[in-house]
């Protein structure tokens, strides 16, 4: 079943939670999106606080993906650039599938509806994402449409002695 994406969902409970428990879900599955396992839901907490604040400041939107369950199984927040030569692109920041959606081609789906919604912004012609390397998620990425643009060797550390590289991909909208 493919999932159903809405961009600038309502903010209910029940989604804050769903995106709490997805986000610790895939941080402890050994996902890159900002966190290194094992972590709790507390953990994870106050940075979902961040792009909750960044949303109802105009700074943040959120992409949700839910699954035929209703259930929360990707997110992707975009997140505008306030410098005035940098306007015409935005982040694409916190994508994530489920762990338990893995293989379906969720991910796929979750960056197709990133992109269809950012061509609706007004004034926007790219999407930019930083990925960790040691995943291989650029080749994801790239199999997407997305072509490196940048990568810094050895900019993550993951932990003492695991330095991962911070790449950069593109997505002209145009």
């Amino acid at each position: 079943m493919p999932l159903t994406f809405t961009l600038d969902p309502d903010l209910t409970p029940a989604l804050r939670d769903g995106i709490l428990d997805l986000w610790t879900d895939v941080s402890n599955a050994g996902g890159a999106v900002g966190f290194v396992a094992p972590v709790t839901r507390e953990d994870i907490r106050p940075e979902l606080v961040k792009h909750l604040v960044a949303m109802a400041e105009g700074r943040h939107r959120l992409l949700v993906g839910q699954d035929e369950a209703g259930e929360v199984a990707a997110t992707a927040f975009f997140s505008f650039n306030t410098h005035r030569l940098q306007r015409h692109w935005v982040w694409l920041y916190t994508v994530m599938v489920h762990p338990r959606h893995q293989g379906k081609g969720y991910g796929r789906e979750l960056l197709a509806a990133a992109a269809d919604a950012a061509r609706d912004f007004e004034g926007i012609d790219a999407i930019r994402l930083g990925c960790r390397g040691g995943h291989g998620l650029e080749h994801f990425y790239a199999s997407c449409g997305y072509k490196e643009v940048g990568r810094v060797p050895d900019a993550i550390r993951v932990a003492p002695g695991d330095d991962r590289d911070d790449i950069t991909m593109l997505l002209p909208l145009t």
